[in-house]
């Protein structure tokens, strides 16, 4: 058995931004290597005031070897229920196609939107029940 290297591990409850990086890069590399493609991006969608510019809601993913990867997608009250969030996401998923993503992924938990995304064509693959009790991490996949 081979001893462990010198090293210290720490733990935090605080976003390390420059770590985060730093992992992110190397792990991309890794992934360059073993798969010849360095494909990830950012895959972002804001909703903006027209009058100040301020951020009201949005999608934010990422897209990586043929994957779209929906992380967070919220819209507040006055712009849901009017088919917007569904616009939304049809243009997210059309900027991840033309990458060349043939699938998106996401979670969501089960008081959120599991229903919408339903409707949107997205088909659960697996559940973790969660906190509070009764509920669950809802996870789907939609082909482009």
């Amino acid at each position: 058995m081979t001893a462990l290297p010198d090293v210290t591990l720490r733990l935090t409850d605080t976003e390390q931004p420059a770590a985060r990086d730093f992992i992110s890069r190397k792990l991309g590399e890794f992934n360059h290597a073993m798969t010849g493609r360095a494909d990830a991006a950012a895959l972002d969608v804001y909703v903006t005031d027209p009058a100040t510019g301020e951020v009201l809601g949005g999608l934010t993913g990422r897209t990586s070897l043929g994957l779209f990867f929906i992380d967070l997608f919220y819209l507040p009250e006055s712009l849901r229920g009017g088919g917007f969030g569904s616009r939304l996401l049809r243009e997210a998923e059309a900027e991840a196609k033309r990458r060349g993503c043939a699938r998106a992924v996401l979670y969501t938990i089960s008081f959120q939107a599991p229903d919408f995304y339903r409707k949107q064509g997205y088909e659960t693959f697996g559940e973790v029940p969660c906190e509070p009790e009764g509920t669950a991490r809802v996870f789907m996949v939609k082909t482009l």
